[in-house]
């Protein structure tokens, strides 16, 4: 037999999925994938329900129902002061992972360079090696996650095409400053470059910080796509649906790899969403106000366990240094023993990195339900109490 797509039969299964299977194998509490562990407002999901037996179940629109494509519009004015066509300026997709593929699909091309920003989601590099182009990799480091400038300006080059941009970051839970995104914005600029925005975290934020959409900066909007998310808005992952915004003319392009790949996503699930984006203030603000204290909770425990946390401003995850508990492996082996030993999961975050990975860090997924998070807490204390740290590997 010929050989099939060679990227696809040289890539493993994912960590998460790994993982997420080992918890379940053991009965470990799975704070390694982030989805929450309870349903979305009951409201929007009335509305999904309601909206399956409103007679119009057939193909929805290629760029998606009016009523969502409207609601995405507004959203963008009502929080960020953006102008965006409901008509030309909004595609709907079957999840945030295909807006971003579609988005990647409509602006590169083989021998184009894509700047990418480590530690990633693990989408990001395989679709663009399988659209011909080429990464080149910016590196954040621990503990502080800031943006390195000289790193990044090297990076650009005469055939960069975009940057991929995640922010607020996954797994990282950095939200970009205001003056990296006007440097980030300055090289864009510079090299007449395109930026693809995965925003799907941007009611998630918290500790002060505030999420700025790289397109409000000057000169960005026309060269921005924004990508946003109703599983993390609404906490109803399983919906999968996505949305992306920016100008007409990029749109047009959007909506034709989504073609493509789904071509629509339900209509049903496409109206509740739209109801959702409607909804007031104080539902959006609770959302991070909610997820703060979730937060607060699980570092507090960790910390007092003698893990080292670092700075999480937004998503659903926090980052801990394992380093100082006597544990010899590396983070796949110290995960590993957590589930198996222990009963909780996390994920390596070595697992986001393309080469040379730090090794003694785990990410922890926030966004359960307290009493589990305080379980799990419970678990480790009792896994750490019951031998010596120097013999946990």
């Amino acid at each position: 037999m010929k050989p099939a797509n060679a990227l696809l039969a040289q890539t493993g299964t994912t960590i998460f999925t790994v993982m997420s299977a080992l918890a379940v194998q053991h009965g470990a509490i799975n704070l390694g994938q982030g989805f929450p562990d309870t349903e979305g407002p009951a409201d929007v999901v009335r509305a999904a329900a309601d909206a399956l037996l409103d007679g119009r179940n057939q193909y929805p629109p290629l760029t998606g129902t009016p009523e969502l494509r409207e609601a995405v519009a507004a959203a963008n004015k009502r929080f960020y002061g953006l102008d965006i066509d409901a008509a030309t300026g909004v595609c709907v997709t079957s999840g945030a992972t295909e807006a971003i593929t579609a988005s990647l699909m409509a602006l590169l091309n083989p021998g184009d360079e894509v700047v990418l920003i480590e530690p990633l989601y693990d989408t990001y590099l395989p679709v663009v090696k399988l659209l011909g182009a080429t990464a080149r990799l910016v590196r954040l480091e621990p503990p502080r996650w800031e943006l390195p400038r000289a790193e990044l300006a090297a990076a650009f080059g005469p055939k960069t095409k975009l940057l991929l941009l995640n922010s607020p970051m996954n797994p990282t839970g950095k939200v970009f400053t205001p003056e990296e995104l006007a440097f980030i914005a300055g090289l864009l600029r510079e090299h007449n470059a395109y930026a693809v925005c995965d925003e799907v975290y941007e009611h998630l934020v918290f500790s002060g910080a505030r999420h700025i959409p790289l397109m409000t900066l000057p000169g960005m909007a026309e060269r921005c796509v924004r990508i946003g998310s109703a599983g993390k808005t609404f906490s109803l992952t399983g919906w999968k649906v996505g949305y992306v915004s920016g100008p007409a003319a990029l749109i047009s392009l959007v909506a034709k790899a989504h073609q493509n790949l789904t071509f629509t996503t339900a209509p049903n699930l496409q109206r509740a969403v739209a109801y959702g984006l409607g909804k007031p203030d104080e539902y959006f603000s609770s959302l991070a106000g909610e997820l703060q204290t979730k937060r607060d909770l699980l570092e507090a425990g960790l910390r007092r366990l003698g893990f080292a946390t670092l700075p999480a401003q937004g998503s659903y995850f926090i980052t801990a240094d394992f380093s100082a508990l006597g544990f010899t492996g590396d983070d796949e082996a110290f995960c590993r023993a957590l589930t198996e030993q222990a009963g909780v999961t996390a994920i390596p975050v070595s697992a986001f990195y393309v080469d040379n990975p730090p090794r003694h860090y785990a990410r922890f997924a926030f966004c359960k339900q307290n009493a589990v998070l305080e379980a799990a807490l419970q678990r480790l204390e009792r896994w750490m109490s019951s031998r010596p740290l120097t013999a946990l590997a």
